[in-house]
């Protein structure tokens, strides 16, 4: 039986007008193209299209993707994720070496890699990451390795297989605030998620970790504030925040849009908790603008768990953070745009009737 959100804000339904700051521009540029060509004839999946992504466009036209490992049917059914659900049938022990090929030949610099929940395999898929790790390795050893991982149920040794493979950054998406865990992220665990963070720093104290949280499904500032302090005292260095988008009518209605500018302020309370690096914005994704993200992160100590970061001058401002008014060629995405033309769509959900040009 369906459980609906309670906090749904009545006076934004759920069905009403986006606001103008959410519209991205149709992919099918040169390099999307390509890009989408290879990944067919090298049968490989990509989270930028199983998931909806309103990034792809600009990412694949920069020949950055995050490849899914371990098939496309997702064990557990969460109520924001476009990903399909059911029992997987699919295994191919030969995916590690293509995505490593690939990598190499597409000349990635920094490399994404998730998974869909694998709660039928009795490691979750920890060893299946770590040989795509190490694929990578061999044939792209240039290039900086981030993973995406599941939970892996709990698994302490899952974790600690993939981090043996020398991944650059592990990243582990919380998603979303303790109390709505059950409604939205069915099979997760908050506590879990916490404690593969703080097991990831006991295992390699070095390793940049990240996390991301979607906002509008019906969380409370405070709890949103909890949950980054929550992160920070596991010592997360990389955080991500971006609008909920309701990939069709059965999925969690969105509870209300955030403006740009509550965005860039979280970001600056981000920093102010200490993470090495806030990406804030309403078309943010965990691995949007991921190879920036990590640099940034580098450039800059993440401050130990409970240390409070002294307040930046303009000219320090991470990017997300409130900056003077920029040019309209300076403009981040999520930011208010021009009217749009009809080649210009809604990311994430069923859309209407689509021109050729689509």
């Amino acid at each position: 039986m369906g459980v609906s959100l309670p906090l749904l804000d009545a006076a934004r339904p759920a069905d009403s007008p986006k606001p103008p700051w959410l519209k991205v521009r149709a992919p099918g540029g040169p390099k999307y193209i390509r890009l989408k060509g290879l990944m067919r004839e090298w049968n490989l999946h990509s989270v930028c299209e199983e998931a909806r992504c309103p990034n792809i466009g600009e990412c694949w036209e920069d020949l950055t993707a995050t490849f899914m490992i371990l098939g496309d049917i997702c064990t557990r059914n969460c109520g924001y994720c476009a990903v399909a659900h059911g029992r997987p049938v699919w295994e191919d022990r030969e995916e590690p070496e293509r995505v490593g090929r690939a990598v190499g030949e597409l000349g990635l610099e920094h490399v994404v890699i998730t998974s869909v929940n694998r709660d039928d395999l009795a490691d979750g898929g920890a060893a299946h990451f770590a040989a795509t790790t190490r694929a990578i390795r061999r044939h792209a050893p240039g290039c900086r390795v981030e993973l995406l991982i599941p939970d892996f149920q709990g698994s302490a040794a899952a974790v600690e297989a993939v981090i043996a493979a020398g991944p650059d950054v592990l990243n582990h998406n919380t998603e979303t605030v303790p109390r709505l865990y059950k409604v939205a992220r069915h099979g997760g665990r908050y506590e879990r998620t916490i404690e593969l963070f703080r097991r990831a720093r006991a295992v390699a104290p070095s390793l940049v970790t990240k996390s991301g949280l979607i906002l509008g499904l019906g969380e409370e500032r405070d709890e949103l504030l909890a949950t980054m302090a929550d992160l920070r005292t596991v010592d997360v260095n990389i955080l991500t925040l971006g609008q909920y988008l309701r990939p069709s009518a059965q999925h969690l209605p969105v509870a209300r849009f955030y403006h740009p500018d509550e965005f860039a302020e979280l970001a600056v309370r981000g920093k102010e908790m200490g993470f090495a690096h806030v990406e804030s914005g309403p078309l943010v994704r965990s691995s949007y603008h991921a190879k920036r993200q990590t640099e940034a992160a580098a450039s800059d100590r993440p401050l130990p768990p409970g240390e409070v970061q002294p307040k930046a001058s303009r000219a320090e401002q991470w990017p997300g953070e409130v900056q003077p008014k920029a040019s309209r060629a300076e403009q981040w995405p999520g930011e208010v745009q021009p009217k749009a033309s009809r080649a210009e769509q809604w990311p994430g959900e069923v859309q209407p009737k689509a021109s050729r040009a689509h």
